[in-house]
């Protein structure tokens, strides 16, 4: 039998089911933040040092000439130079990397204004090159120098593969977080539920050591002495925080 109210008892009929949904997920997000508000955090640091493997060098073949060809052709020559010279110290080519290609116009500005005049153009080429066998880093900052390579940047003493280091570090860090969460179950009292959060922050990397070669921080032309390289030891640091629900 057809009523005219029919209509509005279907209509009231959804919105009762829509308030029940409603209340229903009000319900459970409040209860689960009420599970997860009473929270505590404990920080742990976990280090690990190691013995590089790979030193890592930045370096520069900077040419200038009033002419742009002959400032590339001139880099190409000592480009060649520096690659042939690595080749010798048993470099593999894939360790051998070009980073950056660069032509530079050379201004001259007029004392009292007015347009520039360009005088020439520096051409810059950089490198990247690994170095497995450390006792020759020495010998290849040198030769670099006298191949044509007049800037050397960086030197960085790494360890290649440093993710089982990592993985170390971090079950140490672990390892101190959990610790002090269980001091303070025994010292408070208090009992800690579920882990609800995690953290994690890495550091501790080498750092690089910065060289000049126009400035004498490498025997300029190949005749001077060799640089002594110390290679030290590299440490990788971890910090964790871990938040604990309290029961």
């Amino acid at each position: 039998m057809n009523t005219p109210f029919k209509p509005l008892i279907w209509a009231g009929s959804l919105v009762l089911v829509i308030l029940a949904v409603f209340l229903l997920v009000q319900t459970n997000h409040v209860s689960n933040t009420a599970a997860t508000s009473n929270t505590i955090s404990f920080s742990g640091e976990g280090k690990v040092t190691a013995k590089p493997d790979i030193a890592a060098i930045s370096a520069s073949i900077v040419t200038q000439a009033t002419d742009s060809k002959v400032a590339q052709d001139e880099n190409s020559r000592k480009s060649k130079a520096v690659t042939d010279f690595l080749k010798k110290q048993n470099i593999d080519e894939k360790d051998i990397k070009t980073t950056g290609y660069n032509i530079y116009p050379q201004y001259r500005y007029p004392t009292y204004g007015g347009n520039p005049t360009t005088t020439g153009y520096q051409v810059v080429e950089s490198y990247e090159i690994k170095v497995r066998d450390l006792n020759k880093v020495s010998t290849v900052l040198s030769g670099l120098v006298g191949a044509g390579a007049n800037q050397v940047n960086n030197l960085g003493m790494q360890v290649e593969n440093p993710e089982k280091l990592q993985a170390e570090a971090r079950q140490k860090a672990i390892d101190a977080a959990k610790k002090k969460a269980q001091e303070l179950e025994s010292q408070v009292g208090v009992k800690l539920g579920r882990i609800v959060n995690f953290q994690e922050n890495n550091g501790g990397y080498p750092v690089p050591m910065y060289l000049d070669a126009q400035k004498g921080g490498i025997g300029m032309g190949g005749g001077g002495p060799e640089p002594v390289i110390s290679q030290g030891q590299n440490e990788i640091v971890i910090n964790v925080s871990i938040t604990y629900q309290i029961k």
